[in-house]
């Protein structure tokens, strides 16, 4: 019985072949365009026309033919394919994305054909991504973020860095059509938060964020006294010095007093009441034990015995004595 309904449908599809002429006084057009997979899509014809005879093919595929009020639907479609005899639209229900394609409809009575092309696109979903390292080295390391999705059809992407859209340069490299992204000897300002953003005509979605962890440092650093880059100071005063540096993890201090290590570590050396003996040169390292660096300032400061008498306070940066850098390695 099959058999014998697919040969009757062949023979109505040559035969309208046959018969029909091209019009362009009908057109077709999709309810949606594109739709999303598990959609309902209307083709309706522009203007409405009650059609006698004829069918709707999807290329050279036949959906379905019709006489009078009569309708045989193909296998292929059976229960997803509507027609409505007075309008003589075609309704799709559950698309796929095999259902992307050109659809035509042909007359006999009246003599009339139009087609109109739809896609159909599998929405996006579960956004993630995937680093090859999170702990990073500034300058020596390369932070590379792949992106991919659970499902989805005719992908784009675009890259945050927090609220700003990451874009190609000499260090940052999109790639694999731009679901990759590579940064080149990493600074401390490629910490992140990293979003990967995908889009399609139906949908999109976004990625958990992606933070790297940059080690550097120490540099820039700075020494005060009592708060100061510059003063004068009396037999007597108390002083407090202040080191700071910037470094991740934070910097670990130690300091010396005329290239002598002094018994204090952390970024504070407060002396009490000073005497002219403690007149001199003050250095303090900052050490990074992850990368492995070290930088060092000095202040050089000189007391009066008299208030009459102007001190300066003024830094220097100098090398620090092996000896300090040996204290604080052991």
């Amino acid at each position: 019985m099959e058999k014998k309904s697919e040969g009757t449908l062949a023979i109505i599809w040559l035969a309208l072949i046959q018969g029909v002429l091209a019009s362009g006084a009908v057109e077709v057009k999709p309810s949606i365009n594109p739709a999303a997979v598990g959609d309902t899509v209307t083709l309706s014809l522009s203007p409405s026309s009650t059609l006698k005879s004829g069918n709707w093919a999807m290329g050279e595929s036949l959906i379905l033919t019709w006489q009078g009020d009569k309708q045989l639907v193909a296998p292929s479609h059976s229960s997803r394919a509507l027609f409505n005899v007075l309008t003589g639209a075609l309704t799709l229900s559950s698309v796929t994305v095999a259902d992307s394609g050109v659809y035509v409809v042909q007359c006999y009575d009246p003599k009339l054909r139009a087609n109109a092309s739809i896609t159909i696109l599998e929405p996006i979903s579960n956004v993630s991504l995937k680093a090859n390292q999170i702990d990073l080295m500034e300058f020596n390391s390369s932070a590379v973020i792949k992106c991919s999705v659970s499902s989805g059809s005719s992908l784009s992407f675009f890259w945050l860095n927090g609220s700003s859209e990451v874009t190609a340069s000499d260090r940052v490299q999109l790639t694999d059509g731009n679901s990759t992204l590579t940064i080149v000897s990493v600074t401390r300002y490629d910490q992140g938060p990293f979003r990967c953003c995908v889009f399609n005509p139906v949908s999109n979605g976004t990625s958990d964020p992606v933070n790297f962890t940059i080690s550097y440092g120490p540099d820039n650093m700075a020494l005060t006294v009592n708060g100061q880059n510059t003063t004068s100071f009396l037999v007597g005063s108390n002083l407090t010095m202040l080191c700071s540096a910037q470094s991740s993890p934070p910097a670990q201090f130690q300091w010396a007093f005329r290239g002598q290590s002094v018994n204090t570590t952390g970024p504070l050396l407060e002396l009490y009441s000073v005497t002219k003996d403690q007149s001199g040169p003050y250095s303090c390292l900052a050490f990074n034990n992850h990368t492995n660096m070290n930088r060092n300032i000095t202040s050089h400061s000189p007391l009066s015995r008299s208030e009459q008498q102007a001190v300066t306070v003024w830094l220097l940066p100098l090398q620090l004595l092996m000896l300090v850098a040996h204290s604080v390695h052991r």
